[in-house]
């Protein structure tokens, strides 16, 4: 298997955790009985989807590394449902769903910033590109996530 830099461990755990995101998404989705909140989870999980799709075309044009990277990816997605799974018990309600993605959006929206900071060293137009596209959406991720918890806080209080 090709020897990766620590570029490409990023990219691979970007693309875990988009992975996950969409398991993560479904999951609190049945937690919230909000339907805007549910539609909310439902257009985040369909943009984990699209960046798990830019992850692995990315991976595949990176020389030889597709993968190791895809392994990684695999390695990072099983770490992140394992915390879902440890946060998660059978009497989660949405608030702790939310409360939960709150936490992996700003993984990943770290993650994602991280892939940035390093490309400003290596400038790998492809790279930049993904990091372009996902910080925006990884950020409004965060914001969104945090606003529908808070929002079903006040609810329940």
């Amino acid at each position: 298997m090709a020897q990766l830099t620590e570029l490409d461990e990023k990219i691979g755990e970007v693309y875990g955790l988009a992975q996950a995101a969409q398991n993560a998404t479904d999951k609190v989705s049945k937690l919230v009985e909000d339907d805007q909140i549910v539609n909310v989870l439902r257009q985040m999980h369909d943009e984990a989807a699209e960046t798990e799709q830019r992850c692995e075309q990315l991976a595949g044009e990176l020389d030889g590394k597709k993968t190791a990277i895809q392994e990684k990816a695999r390695e990072t997605k099983q770490e992140a449902e394992q915390m879902m799974k440890d946060y998660l018990g059978d009497d989660a309600d949405g608030l702790d769903g939310l409360e939960f993605l709150i936490m992996a959006e700003a993984g990943e929206l770290g993650h994602v910033e991280i892939v940035g900071a390093m490309n400003e060293v290596t400038r790998e137009p492809k790279v930049q590109e993904l990091f372009e596209w996902a910080k925006p959406i990884q950020q409004r991720h965060f914001e969104q996530t945090r606003e529908a918890a808070l929002q079903l806080a006040r609810q329940e209080a």
